[in-house]
């Protein structure tokens, strides 16, 4: 196992680099947020909390397995429409599931939680996050594990939500503000824009990205 978390991390990015191209640009940014504090640099380490989970939760960690989340926290929670056009929260970010001790879905919850109320995110004591986490658990897997539908229970939910979506000023506010991408787009990413855009768009598309 890499000794620290530096070592850990260009072993990861190394890897990555090897599964998909990489712009460095991205990853000079990742970084930077990484040091601003401590719950986006717990975001961005997945890989490190792998490498420390048996050894640190111990008999924690050996809990039976099932299709673990795995880098689950609390910003990984979201709404989208279903396929019948309802609002619908739940899980929104699924790309490292992977069968594993059902408890590190609910001690990296938990943790993820105890970082936003330390640096203030959130105004609730860790006992009442920790209490919430479990009976939402719980709950769940009594439902059989799905998500809500916000448009027939859990109205504080979807008013909540539905406030949200309508106000994208912190959205855009973050966008405008990321640095200018100028670095020539890789094929695969100006081809997955093209095939989801309607025939007139994506004709432009490729005539802007020549031009």
């Amino acid at each position: 196992m890499k000794t620290n978390v530096i070592e850990a991390t260009t072993s990861f990015e190394k890897w990555l680099g090897a599964q998909l191209p990489i712009i460095r640009q991205d990853l000079t940014l990742k970084h930077r947020h990484m040091a601003e504090a401590a719950f986006p640099f717990f975001r961005a380490t997945f890989y490190r909390w792998l490498q420390l989970w048996p050894k640190v939760c111990g008999d924690v960690a050996k809990a039976p397995a099932v299709l673990a989340v795995g880098d689950l926290h609390i910003e990984n929670f979201g709404t989208w429409r279903d396929s019948e056009g309802r609002l619908i929260w739940g899980v929104n970010d699924l790309d490292e599931a992977w069968p594993c001790a059902y408890t590190i879905d609910l001690v990296r919850l938990a943790t993820s939680a105890y970082l936003a109320i330390l640096e203030e995110h959130l105004s609730l004591a860790r006992r009442e996050a920790s209490a919430a986490i479990e009976a939402g658990y719980r709950d769940a897997l009594a439902a059989g594990g799905k998500p809500f539908v916000l448009a027939e229970d859990n109205q504080w939910l979807r008013l909540l939500a539905l406030g949200k979506l309508r106000d994208p000023v912190r959205f855009w506010d973050k966008l405008t503000h990321l640095p200018p991408f100028t670095a020539k787009p890789p094929r695969e990413v100006l081809r997955l824009l093209e095939e989801s855009l309607p025939p007139r768009s994506n004709f432009q598309l490729k005539k802007e990205s020549r031009g």
